[in-house]
């Protein structure tokens, strides 16, 4: 919990300096209303009543409250600040450092679990924070501060404060002790409720087709209910805190005017008076101090579950990248024939949770403005060969090299500059057909930019032209008021548009007939030349042009060469090459 105390920037210490300050004359203040009250009490016990003394003690006790309570006012200003702060501080660092995060981290932390941290953890430390440095900092200034002017009182009613004092820490320890371990659980379950959740409605299609309903409410309900079992139990075992908080402060009254009556009756006559007024004033000093745990109460209620809301966020930030991109200044600009040029060098990959390698021990060469193909069973690790050329991935071992530099030597900026990916699942976001399609670009895009236009030409999104308002027509999240195909071609334009060196469509054609397929490999062909076009395909069709085809089987290069070649040389392609077309066609 401390270490969120390290993200603390100078505007917040000094806000909290401030804070801090205020809180002192705040307390002082309300400490020193009951010397008023004991000498009022005092000077009206005796029997004569002073009216110079009654307007004066009157009035300085005014004063003080409205001191106090001015304090208090701008104290809580000064604290909800911080904790505007601090969250918008946490929340930023979050995002920032998911958004590093290499797919293997993203899997292991999980979606669900990234959501919950940069919302609900953050919510939790914002809310501590916001009554924390108000209570937490009060209520030991308070209870040393009132313990110490009751010491120099009766030692009857010193020791009877201390005695409540200690009944309400052993409560409160006891209770936390209970309830510590049902709130790491919470926070745990609260990820799954979210995942099941985010599962259901994005698959919703899925689960109706299917008939599912019963089938998910049945498993949100589980998860619904142990979420529920524990806040209950949480909330149970902390609302005994407040009952016995209640008890001890009315026994504690009780003790005092019990024990004080007795030391009035047996006092001298002259003395009485001045008891009575001490009496009056140690209740309101024992019940400050009374108060004061009561406030660590409250905090002791939010902080163990802040604790591990804490402690979540802070594996987060301080995740070491397994993927560490060098300053932007490293490295050489690569030389302009090599632009576009991909090299694999014994290649291998394998994902921590699985039992062996994905791909193993490849070994080719793309060269610039080639066509490069790939294709392979499912399973045979297409798609993951693609992830290692934009760096989501490293290698387990092996080189991969951009325009003849070794792709760890590049700098973040460079490789997402030379590489421009549609990935085999189009995704979209919530905007226009013009923010999709520029996605990423700094400049401001008009209407008919010609690049623009051109994207469009060769993804053959011609349907862009037939929606209400054209390039700025709205797009749904995750494209969701657009068919598969739609989706799938402005994809294919967003790639284009970036106009990088090497483009990359892993399975992008998929979603596309044979026609639209044809249509917009031809103007890939046309339009894209001098530029490194990497295809990844199930369909013979979508590739039998290419300059170069890569068969991958079970992780291994099973053969490489062009479409005739391949068809006499590699069992492997011929087989799937005869699945799909006759031998005639072929």
């Amino acid at each position: 919990m401390l270490s969120i105390f390290k993200h603390f920037k100078r505007r917040d210490w000094l806000l909290l300096f401030a804070c801090v300050a205020l809180i002192i004359c705040e307390v002082w203040l309300e400490l020193t209303m009951p010397d008023y009250t004991a000498s009022l009490s005092s000077s009206v016990s005796v029997g004569t009543i002073d009216m110079d003394a009654v307007w004066h003690n009157g009035l300085m006790m005014l004063l003080c409250a409205l001191g106090s309570g001015a304090c208090a006012l701008c104290g809580g200003l000064c604290s909800a600040l911080i904790a505007a702060n601090i969250s918008r501080t946490l929340a930023s660092r979050l995002f920032e450092a998911v958004t590093s995060f290499s797919d293997e981290q993203m899997n292991t932390f999980g979606t669900a679990s990234l959501i919950t941290r940069t919302t609900n953890d953050v919510v939790q430390v914002q809310m501590l924070v916001a009554m924390g440095t108000q209570l937490v900092i009060k209520a030991p200034i308070t209870a040393a501060w009132a313990i110490g002017k009751i010491s120099s009182k009766s030692p009857e009613w010193t020791l009877s404060t201390l005695v409540t004092v200690c009944i309400i820490l052993a409560v409160v320890a006891v209770l936390t002790i209970l309830c510590l371990p049902r709130f790491r659980r919470i926070q745990k379950l609260t990820d799954e409720l979210n995942r099941v959740t985010r599962e259901n409605i994005s698959g919703v299609r899925v689960v109706r087709a299917f008939n599912a309903e019963a089938f998910q409410e049945e498993k949100f309900g589980k998860v619904n209910e142990a979420v529920t079992r524990n806040n209950l139990f949480t909330s149970r075992t902390m609302g005994l805190m407040f009952p016995t908080l209640t008890l001890c402060l009315n026994g504690l009254t009780l003790a005092i005017y019990w024990i004080g009556a007795v030391l009035i009756n047996q006092a001298p006559l002259l003395e009485k008076a001045v008891l009575m007024g001490e009496m009056i004033a140690f209740v309101q000093y024992a019940i400050h101090v009374v108060m004061s745990f009561v406030m660590l109460v409250v905090i002791f209620v939010l902080l163990p579950r802040t604790i591990v809301s804490a402690r979540r966020i802070n594996e987060v930030l301080t995740t070491k990248l397994t993927v560490v991109f060098p300053g932007e200044s490293a490295g050489l600009p690569p030389v302009e024939s090599d632009r576009g040029r991909v090299e694999f060098r014994n290649v291998s990959f394998a994902y921590s949770s699985g039992g062996g390698n994905c791909l193993e021990n490849l070994s080719f060469t793309i060269e610039p403005g080639q066509t490069f193909a790939i294709i392979g069973a499912t399973g045979s690790g297409k798609t993951t060969l693609i992830n290692l050329i934009p760096r989501f991935y490293d290698p387990t071992c092996g080189q991969i090299l951009i325009g003849g530099r070794p792709l760890e030597s590049l700098t973040r900026k460079e490789i997402r500059t030379s590489v421009s990916i549609a990935p085999q699942k189009a995704v979209l976001f919530k905007g226009t057909v013009k923010s999709n399609v520029t996605y990423g670009s700094d400049a401001e895009v008009r209407d008919d930019d010609p690049a623009l236009k051109k994207a469009l030409d060769i993804a053959h999104a011609e349907f862009v032209d037939g929606l209400p308002g054209g390039v700025n027509a709205p797009v749904a999240q995750g494209g969701m008021n657009l068919s598969g195909g739609q989706k799938q071609r402005l994809s294919i334009a967003r790639a284009v548009y970036k106009d990088s060196d090497i483009v990359i469509f892993d399975d992008t054609f998929s979603a596309l007939d044979y026609r639209t397929d044809k249509l917009v490999r031809q103007a890939l062909k046309k339009e894209l030349q001098g530029r490194t076009v990497i295809i990844v395909a199930q369909r013979i069709g979508t590739i039998r042009n290419a300059d170069r085809i890569l068969v991958l089987d079970g992780g291994r290069i099973a053969g490489t060469g062009r479409h005739e070649e391949l068809l006499k040389s590699c069992p492997v392609y011929r087989e799937i090459a005869l699945s799909q077309l006759s031998e005639e066609e072929l």
